[in-house]
């Protein structure tokens, strides 16, 4: 049983700016409160119905005697070294999902998750080992977003003491699950983090990365939402791919080159390849070179990470030695090419790290299956 059925109050976050109306109209008020309670919520950061001074007592007492404002619960959190934090949340029916917060000198960015584990089952990916549990709704999605931004609120002198950033400026839909295979929620959740109303966040700052969805993408791309595309390519070619990404099998390079270079990008802006870079199996000059000659005519950047060594995964980092090389042989081809090292290893928070679980318990442990 779920907190609301357990106390039947109405989780106000479930709903968008204009979902509150007829919520707000049905518990007696005027129309018009739905917007104040929004801005309170969203803009203010109240967390409860008595700091909402300009709401009149008698539908504040209306208010907390019927709704509720429900974030998920925030079950553990855990600090790297480099100052990434990892929070491990608990939602309504005991579901539990990752977020990272991950801070740079001119930014903050969240990496939020859109499904309870994931169905893909990529061989370099932790999180992919244990299945797919859930579909995130779309407050579940948000609610991690609201949640990581009442806990930074709460630290937020010793954020500034320490010279850290104080608020989320970009969000990157990269933690757990296989955001286009939740469509529907995460395109009303993308909805939401962007809408003037709730989140207010320009789809310059979001970032939505995919394992290649073939219809998924042309559906984002017909949605107008205009957020940035990252795209884990991962191999230079089919052999490879299916060897480490099965879903390539299901949508092959070729379509999925296709679907990449038909996907409606603003002007100034490039789709993101994202580049896992595993010792031995698609680290060579020769894939760099194969892979070059694959994105030509994509207008794109390219990102290698380097691979996130995990208990019980068969895969190594590569060598150094190998990364330079590759990247100078995709500059020699023409190519914007970044070395990305993954933020928050350590804690197991970084790309491909997240499971759902206690991080002090997978950091002992090896995943399912492995």
């Amino acid at each position: 049983m779920d907190i609301k059925e357990k106390d039947n109050k109405i989780n106000l976050l479930e709903y968008d700016a204009d979902g509150l109306k007829p919520i707000i109209e049905g518990l007696g008020m005027k129309p018009y409160r739905a917007a104040q309670i929004c801005r309170w919520i969203y803009s203010e950061g109240a967390d409860s119905f008595a700091a909402m001074t300009d709401i009149s007592k008698a539908d504040r007492e209306a208010l907390r005697e019927s709704a509720e404002i429900c974030p998920p619960e925030l079950s553990e959190r855990i600090v790297s070294h480099d100052k990434t934090e990892k929070y491990l949340f608990s939602l309504q029916d005991g579901e539990r999902v990752e977020s990272v917060l991950i801070p740079d000198e001119d930014r903050l960015t969240l990496c939020i998750s859109s499904q309870a584990g994931c169905a893909l089952g990529c061989r370099f990916c932790l999180t992919g080992a244990g299945g797919i549990r859930r579909n995130l709704l779309p407050h579940e999605i948000t609610g991690q977003v609201f949640k990581t931004e009442r806990i930074i609120a709460g630290g937020l002198a010793e954020r500034t003491e320490a010279g850290l950033p104080a608020k989320i400026t970009n969000i990157v839909m990269m933690g757990m699950g296989e955001p286009l295979m939740n469509a529907g929620n995460v395109f009303e959740a993308l909805k939401r983090l962007m809408s003037p109303k709730m989140f207010n966040i320009s789809s310059r700052r979001i970032t939505l990365s995919t394992a290649g969805i073939v219809p998924g993408i042309k559906a984002l791309g017909d949605s107008g939402l205009n957020v940035n595309l990252a795209v884990s390519i991962n191999a230079p070619n089919d052999e490879i791919r299916d060897r480490i990404m099965p879903i390539n099998k299901k949508y092959p390079l070729k379509e999925l080159i296709k679907a990449l270079k038909n996907y409606p990008l603003a002007p100034r802006r490039r789709i993101t390849v994202e580049y896992v870079m595993l010792n031995g199996i698609n680290d060579r000059v020769e894939h760099a070179a194969e892979l070059g000659r694959l994105l030509r005519g994509l207008r794109c950047k390219i990102n290698l990470i380097i691979f996130n060594e995990h208990v019980g995964s068969e895969f190594r980092k590569p060598e150094a030695a190998s990364v330079l090389a590759f990247q100078e042989r995709l500059h020699n081809m023409n190519y914007t090419a970044f070395i990305r090292e993954s933020r928050g290893a350590d804690i197991l928070a970084a790309c491909g790290q997240l499971r759902g679980i206690s991080a002090r318990k997978a950091l002992t442990e090896a995943p399912p299956g492995v």
